[in-house]
């Protein structure tokens, strides 16, 4: 998605790099295009990452093993018991692992040769995710205190003067049916874009100097350096994007689930 036109002028990346061409179905809502197969690619990677890591366990585990449980082991430990505690933590743990496992890696592909675009980079996938949260401790919190009594601790904090409690709740609304998952969504969808739009930027800058045929051409180890620093940042960024969500829907659910806030 790097863009040099034959002008031999640069042209730096924009919004039009997230809304690709369709490769199938244009111009219907099943529209397919480049960041659709990402997503799907991405969704495959995971899938066949959890089986080939699962498949045959053994005592003494293997270097992929390792990495399968390393993995599970910091979700299992420093969000779902950490978080909610064990009895819980057991019961919502395959929602926050799978969760873990497809932001981070639809945020990976980013930095995969050939895709080179984020599948969280689009509003559907960080849509989706916002509204599992936001289902996940809805549910969470009607089955622990039935419909009455979460809506109550929800709006309601204890302790709070009966004239405060019209303005108080408006707020609480606000900010617990609202502001939760709209945050939880615009966090992580604004981060990939700009990660993509950043890396994309070097890249291509790096492109400009080396066949510009100019006095500019140097400057291209440059750009080409911080494009490579830059994809480290953006694994980090990505990897933690996808802890940041994963454990604040933890806490949510935790919320949901407490008897007073």
């Amino acid at each position: 998605m790097i863009a040099m036109a034959a002008d031999n002028e640069f042209h730096p990346p924009s919004i039009s790099d997230f809304f690709p061409p369709a490769l199938l179905f244009e111009g219907t809502p099943f529209a397919f295009t480049r960041i659709t197969m990402v997503q799907l690619i991405a969704t495959a990677l995971v899938v066949l990452f959890l089986i080939w890591g699962t498949r045959r366990m053994a005592v003494v585990p293997g270097r992929f093993q390792s990495i399968v449980e390393l993995a599970f082991g910091f979700v299992r430990e420093q969000v779902a018991f950490q978080v909610l505690g064990e009895k819980d933590g057991r019961r919502f743990l395959p929602l926050l692992t799978a969760m873990f496992f497809a932001i981070a890696f639809m945020n990976l592909t980013s930095v995969i040769p050939f895709l080179n675009i984020p599948g969280t980079s689009v509003a559907g996938a960080p849509l989706v995710f916002a509204l599992t949260a936001y289902v996940a401790f809805i549910y969470a919190g009607i089955r622990k205190h039935g419909v009455g009594r979460f809506v109550k601790n929800s709006l309601v904090p204890s302790g709070v003067p009966v004239y405060l409690i019209p303005i108080i709740a408006v707020v609480e609304l606000i900010s617990t049916f609202i502001a939760r998952p709209v945050s939880l969504f615009l966090r992580l969808l604004l981060n990939m874009i700009v990660g993509h739009l950043m890396l994309v930027l070097f890249f291509a800058a790096t492109q400009f100097f080396l066949f510009s045929a100019s006095w500019l051409t140097p400057l291209a180890a440059g750009t080409l350096a911080l494009g490579f620093g830059f994809t480290l940042f953006e694994i980090f960024v990505g990897l933690l994007q996808a802890y940041v969500f994963t454990i604040l829907t933890a806490v949510y659910i935790q919320l949901a689930v407490a008897e007073e806030h």
